[in-house]
C-alpha cells in the first residue's frame, strides 16, 4: 500500500509561464504575480511533503538501527553453577514481580518442593536406585474389620527396595496409584503419601461394588528426579527453536528461545509489549529483525549417556510394583446405618471416578451425559466458545466438529497444529474457535503472524452469559523452568480477572495437565516425562483456586482410566472431558 492515498498527493504547479501567441490577451502584472505565487506555494508544499517523507523514512531506519544493532540487556545472567548434576542453575531473568507476587511464587514453590534425595555422582549406577520389581505393596486390613463397603477408604502400604535388594531409607520416588475393574470399566486414582523413609501409602476411595484391582506404578525413581529438575531448571534448552528470516531471495535461519545466552551476535527482541512475555532470536547477519517469517522446532536433545540408565522404560521408568499378597479387594454395597471406614481424613479424596466407562465427579458438580449430536448442539445453541491452548485443547474442537454434522470446521492456512480454527453451525448459531497459546511451541513451521498470547486474546473478548472460554496451558512448558511457568500463568490469570470483571457471566473452564508418558520406549524420556507435568498441574490448580472458574481434571481422568497413557488422550477419555465441559455450560436442572 502506498504511504499516501491518491487524494493526499498534491499535484505540482508549474513554476514558469509559457509564452502566449501574439493574438492572446496580455496578462496583467497582478494576475501574473498571482500565478507565480501559486507556483511557489505549490513548490513549497511539494518540498514539505518530500522532506516529511524523507524524515519519516529516516526515523524508521534509525529505530531499526537502534533496536537491532545493539544487543539488548541479556535475559541470561552467567552464574557459575556447581558441577553437582543435581544442582539448579537458573540464569534466565524474568520480569520483576511485585512483593505480593513474590510471596505467592515462594508459596507455590514450597507447595511443589520435592523431598531431598542423595545426589548421584557420575557414573550413575543402578545399585542404589529404586527397583520396582524388587519392591512390593500390601493391602492393609479394613479398620474395625469386616468386609469392604462402598464409600470405604482403602489403604495400601508400599515398600521400596534398590537393585541390590536393600530397603530404601528415604523418599522421593514418583509413584502413581490406581484402583480399577476392567470388566466394569471402572477406575479411580489413589492419593500417594510419601513417608520419607522408603515407604509410601496409597489411599483409595471405594466408589463401586464388586472386585477391584490395585495397581501401583513407579514412574521415576527418586534418583532420576534431580536430573529432571536440572533439565528444566538449569536452562530452557530441551529443544532447539528457530526462526526463518526472509527478504527477497535472501533467507537465513537463527536460534530463538525465551532466553538466549549473550554472545557477540546481536539479538532480536520480540518481547510482547502488553504481557511482557519474553522471546528472542539471534539476529541474522544480513537481514532485519522485521524479516522474521516463521517459527519452528528441530532437535529434541537426548538424555546424556551417563544418565540414560535412569530413564529406561520397563527397568527404572514406568514399571509396575508387584503385590505382596492379594492385589484385589471385593467391595459390598453399604447398608443403611453402616459407617464408612476412613483411615486418614486429612488426605483429599479423588476428583471423580469411572464406572461403566463414564466419569462421575466427586467435586460437587453433576456430570450429564451428552450422548448424541442433538443433546450437544442443544447445549451449544447460541453459544460462542473460545478455546486456547495446546494440541490437547485442539482435540476438543475436533471432537465437537466430528460429532456435529452441522458444525463445519475451517482451518485458516490449513495450519493443522496451531490454528486458528473456526467451527460454525449457522442453523444453531454455534461459534467455536481454537488458537494455540503462543510461544514457546514445539511445533513444525508456523507463520509468526499467527502467534498470539492467551492473555492478549482474552483482552479482546467481550464476554457474557453466552460466551465460554476454555484454557489449557502446560504441555509445551514442561521443558522450561517452573518460575517461567508461574509468570506465564500470572499473566493469563490477570487477563481472566479482567474478563470476569467486565463480563461476570462468562464461563471460564481450565483444563489441567494429563499423563503423557506412553508405555512404549520413548527417544526423549525427559521431555515426555510426567514429573514436570505433575509440578505444573499443581501450580495451575493452585493459581486459579478460589476464582470463578471451572476445572476439567484431566490428570485424574487419565490416571483412573484403563486405556494407556498418551499425551493426546484417546477418544473415550475426550468424550468424558467434553461431557464435563458441557455440564458446566448446561448444568443439569
Amino acid at each position: 500500500m502506498s504511504l499516501f492515498s491518491s487524494d493526499q498527493i498534491i499535484p505540482r504547479q508549474p513554476f514558469w509561464v509559457p509564452a502566449r501567441p501574439s493574438s492572446a490577451r496580455t496578462r496583467s502584472p497582478r494576475k501574473t504575480e498571482s500565478i507565480m505565487d501559486k507556483a511557489w506555494k505549490g513548490l513549497l508544499k511539494s518540498g514539505i511533503i518530500f522532506l516529511t517523507f524523507s524524515l519519516f523514512v529516516y526515523i524508521l531506519y534509525y529505530i531499526d538501527f537502534l533496536e537491532f544493532q545493539r544487543t539488548p540487556m541479556p535475559p541470561f545472567k552467567n552464574i557459575r553453577g556447581s558441577s553437582d548434576p543435581g544442582s539448579n542453575r537458573n540464569f534466565c531473568t524474568l520480569r520483576p514481580l511485585s512483593p505480593e507476587e513474590i510471596d505467592e511464587e515462594n508459596t507455590l514453590l514450597d507447595s511443589i518442593a520435592w523431598p531431598n534425595v542423595p545426589s548421584v555422582p557420575p557414573p550413575v549406577s543402578l545399585n542404589d536406585t529404586s527397583n520396582a520389581a524388587l519392591s512390593n505393596f500390601v493391602i492393609l486390613p479394613r479398620p474395625g474389620g469386616g468386609s469392604w463397603l462402598v464409600g470405604d477408604q482403602l489403604e495400601v502400604l508400599i515398600k521400596m527396595f534398590d537393585f541390590k535388594g536393600h530397603p530404601k531409607n528415604h523418599g522421593g520416588d514418583f509413584l502413581l496409584a490406581r484402583l480399577h475393574n476392567r470388566t466394569l470399566e471402572a477406575g479411580v486414582a489413589g492419593q500417594v503419601v510419601d513417608h520419607l523413609n522408603g515407604t509410601y501409602s496409597a489411599v483409595f476411595l471405594l466408589p463401586w461394588e464388586g472386585k477391584s484391582q490395585v495397581e501401583i506404578t513407579l514412574v521415576n525413581p527418586n534418583e532420576a528426579i534431580p536430573f529432571l529438575d536440572q533439565f528444566v531448571g538449569e536452562k530452557p534448552n530441551g529443544v532447539d527453536f528457530h526462526s526463518t528470516f526472509k527478504s527477497g531471495s535472501l533467507t537465513q535461519t537463527t536460534i530463538c528461545s525465551v532466553c538466549l545466552p549473550p554472545t557477540q551476535q546481536p539479538q532480536c527482541n520480540y518481547t510482547d509489549l502488553n504481557t511482557g512475555e519474553l522471546w528472542f532470536c539471534y539476529k541474522p547477519q544480513n537481514l532485519s529483525c522485521n524479516a522474521r517469517i516463521n517459527h519452528f522446532v528441530t532437535n529434541h536433545k537426548p538424555v546424556k549417556a551417563q544418565e540414560d540408565i535412569l530413564f529406561k522404560h520397563g527397568v527404572t521408568m514406568n514399571v509396575g510394583i508387584p503385590a505382596s499378597g492379594p492385589a484385589h479387594v471385593t467391595v459390598f454395597p453399604k447398608m443403611k446405618g453402616q459407617l464408612s471406614a476412613k483411615t486418614n481424613k486429612d488426605i483429599p479424596g479423588p476428583a471423580g471416578y469411572y464406572y461403566k466407562g463414564l466419569w462421575s465427579s466427586l467435586s460437587g458438580s453433576t456430570v450429564k451425559q451428552f450422548n448424541n449430536a442433538s443433546a450437544i448442539s442443544q447445549c451449544l445453541k447460541d453459544k460462542v466458545v473460545h478455546m486456547y491452548g495446546d494440541s490437547t485443547i485442539r482435540q476438543w474442537i475436533e471432537f465437537l466438529s466430528s460429532k456435529l454434522s452441522g458444525l463445519k470446521l475451517h482451518k485458516k492456512h490449513n495450519l493443522h497444529h496451531c490454528g486458528p480454527y473456526v467451527a460454525l453451525d449457522d442453523a444453531k448459531n454455534i461459534f467455536v474457535t481454537f488458537r494455540c497459546h503462543g510461544l514457546p511451541l514445539r511445533m513444525p513451521s508456523l507463520p509468526v503472524t499467527e502467534l498470539r498470547y492467551i492473555a492478549n486474546e482474552l483482552d479482546g473478548i467481550t464476554g457474557g452469559n453466552n460466551t465460554v472460554v476454555v484454557i489449557g496451558f502446560w504441555a509445551h512448558l514442561t521443558i522450561f523452568p517452573i518460575k517461567y511457568y508461574i509468570h506465564r500463568i500470572m499473566s493469563i490469570r490477570k487477563a481472566v480477572v479482567r474478563l470476569l470483571a467486565r463480563a461476570p457471566d462468562t464461563r471460564v473452564i481450565i483444563r489441567t495437565a494429563n499423563l503423557k508418558q506412553s508405555p512404549h520406549p520413548n527417544p526423549h524420556p525427559i521431555i515426555f516425562s510426567d514429573w514436570p507435568s505433575l509440578q505444573r498441574d499443581k501450580i495451575l490448580r493452585s493459581m486459579f483456586q478460589g476464582m470463578k472458574v471451572y476445572f476439567v481434571d484431566a490428570w485424574e481422568m487419565t490416571v483412573a482410566h484403563y486405556l494407556k497413557h498418551d499425551l493426546h488422550p484417546p477418544r473415550p477419555i475426550i468424550k468424558n472431558m467434553i461431557d464435563v465441559v458441557l455440564s458446566y455450560i448446561c448444568p443439569p436442572k
